[in-house]
C-alpha cells in the first residue's frame, strides 16, 4: 500500500510536468491536507509549514472561521460582477476601511492586481490633482523589489530571470537603491513629474532586507515635502506577519496608498484590495478600472473573517514574540557556524543567509534536508532561506521548529 501511494506522489509531479507550463520549480513534495502550522503529502507525512504561501497563510491552514464564512456564502451566492450590487461587498468595505484607517477601498483579486491598481490610482491622481502633464508622470520604485510578474511590474523589476524576452518596458518608472534616501532626495528633488513612491516595507523575496530604523518615517516625509503619494506593497508584509498589523506602523507611518493581498483572505480565495482616502480615491470614476471577480461576495465575507482572526487571535502580538526566540535562539548557533553567516527579519518573516554565492545549490539542498527533517522551506536568491510559519504557531513548535533548522544545517557543516 504504501509504495502504491508513493508511486501517487510521483504521479502527480509527473502530471504537472507533462501538462502544465513550467513557471515554478517546488520543492519535491505533494501536499494533500492542511491544518494550523501544519500540512501533509500524500504519503501521510506531517511537516511543519515554514512558508505560509508566501505569507497568504498568516491565520494557519483551513482555519476553521474562515472556511466556514467561505462555504456558507459560496452556497447562498458566490458572483453577481459589479453590474450590480450584493449585500456583503459594503459590509467589508466599512470593515476593512475602519480596520485600516483609510476612506475608501478598492477590491481586487490578486498582489499583482493590486498593485497595478495602486500604478494607475497614482498616475490618475498625479494629472488631475497635483497638475502632472498627461503621460509625464514618474513613479519612483527601489531595486532589487518585488511586486508581481505583469509586464508593468516586470518593466522596474532589475530580476533578469522576470525580465528577459519579455519586453519591450512599460516606460514610466525611475529605480533607486533601497534604504538609500539620498538616493530618494535626490530622485524628489531632480524631477518635478514625481508622482509616486512604491516600496516594500521589508524586501521579502530579495531576502528579506529590513531597511535600516528609521527609513520608513524619512521616507514618507520627503514625499509628503514633494506632494508625492507613498505607496506602501504590503501584501507579504502586512497582517500581522511582522509582528505589526503592517510592517509601516513599526515606524507609525501612514501611506497615502496601501496595497493588501495574501492574508486578506488567510490563503482561502483570492482576495486583494487597494486602500487610500477620498482626496486620491475620488480620480477613479466608473469604467476607469474594474475587475468581475474583485468585490465578489465570497472575497467579502472570506475577508472579514481572515481580518477578524487577526485581531481576535492576537496575531500580530504573537508574531512579535515569536520572531524575537527565533532570532534569538537562531543567533546562538550562528555565532559558531561556518555555513549559516546571519538570520534577520521582523516579526516571523526572518531568513538565513547561507555561507555560499548565489548560483550555488547549498541553500536548496538544505531545503530538501529540512523536508525530509519535516519542515518546510523555500530559497530565495539562490543563498537565502526564507523562514516565514503561520502565526498560529505557538511557543513549543517554535523551538521544536528551531531544533530541526539547526538540526540540519549542521548536517551541511564542513
Amino acid at each position: 500500500m504504501a509504495i502504491l501511494e508513493k508511486k501517487s506522489s510521483q504521479h502527480s509531479i509527473e502530471l504537472e510536468d507533462k501538462y502544465g507550463a513550467h513557471n515554478y520549480h517546488p520543492l519535491p513534495v505533494v501536499l494533500n491536507k492542511g491544518e494550523g502550522v501544519y500540512v501533509w503529502d500524500v504519503e501521510g507525512k506531517k511537516y511543519y509549514d515554514f512558508l505560509s504561501a508566501y505569507s497568504a497563510v498568516n491565520q494557519g491552514h483551513c482555519h476553521p472561521k474562515i472556511v466556514g464564512a467561505m462555504v456558507n456564502q459560496a452556497q447562498t451566492l458566490t458572483l453577481t460582477s459589479r453590474a450590480f450590487y450584493n449585500d456583503k461587498l459594503g459590509e467589508y468595505e466599512k470593515f476593512a476601511t475602519e480596520y485600516f484607517g483609510f476612506d475608501k477601498i478598492l477590491p481586487m483579486n490578486t498582489g499583482a492586481e493590486a498593485v497595478e491598481t495602486a500604478l494607475k490610482l497614482c498616475r490618475k491622481w498625479a494629472y488631475e490633482k497635483k497638475g502632472i502633464p498627461e503621460n509625464e508622470a514618474q513613479i519612483i520604485v527601489c531595486e532589487n523589489n518585488f511586486h508581481g510578474r505583469t509586464t508593468t511590474i516586470i518593466s522596474f523589476s532589475n530580476d533578469p530571470v522576470a525580465r528577459k524576452n519579455f519586453g519591450p518596458y512599460t516606460a514610466g518608472f525611475i529605480k533607486i537603491e533601497y534604504d538609500n534616501l539620498s538616493a530618494l532626495e535626490q530622485a524628489l528633488e531632480s524631477n518635478k513629474n514625481i508622482a509616486g513612491f512604491l516600496v516594500e516595507p521589508i524586501q521579502g523575496e530579495a531576502g528579506v532586507y529590513v531597511p535600516s530604523e528609521g527609513f520608513l518615517a524619512k521616507a514618507k516625509a520627503l514625499c509628503e515635502k514633494h506632494n508625492v503619494l507613498f505607496i506602501a506593497d504590503e501584501v507579504q508584509t502586512g497582517i500581522a506577519r511582522t509582528g505589526k498589523l503592517l510592517a509601516v506602523d513599526h515606524e507609525n507611518v501612514k501611506p497615502d496608498i496601501l496595497i493588501l493581498g495574501k492574508a486578506l483572505s488567510g490563503g482561502a480565495y483570492p482576495v486583494s484590495g487597494v486602500l487610500a482616502n477620498d482626496t486620491i480615491m475620488s480620480v477613479i470614476k466608473p469604467g476607469n478600472h474594474g475587475s468581475t471577480f474583485g468585490g465578489n461576495p465570497v472575497a467579502a465575507v472570506v475577508a472579514i473573517a481572515a481580518l477578524e482572526v487577526v485581531r481576535d487571535e492576537k496575531l500580530a502580538e504573537n508574531a512579535e514574540e515569536l520572531g524575537q526566540l527565533f532570532r534569538s535562539e537562531l543567533d546562538k548557533y550562528i555565532k559558531e557556524s561556518k555555513i549559516a553567516n546571519l538570520v534577520r527579519g521582523k516579526g516571523l518573516l526572518n531568513a538565513i543567509v547561507i555561507n555560499d554565492d548565489e548560483e550555488s545549490e547549498t541553500a536548496w539542498n538544505i531545503c530538501v534536508a529540512l523536508k525530509e527533517n519535516g519542515l518546510l522551506a523555500k530559497p530565495t536568491h539562490g543563498n537565502i532561506i526564507r523562514f516565514a510559519p503561520p502565526l498560529v504557531m505557538n511557543r513549543e513548535q517554535l523551538l521544536d521548529c528551531v531544533s530541526i533548522i539547526i538540526k540540519t544545517i549542521k548536517e551541511f557543516e564542513k
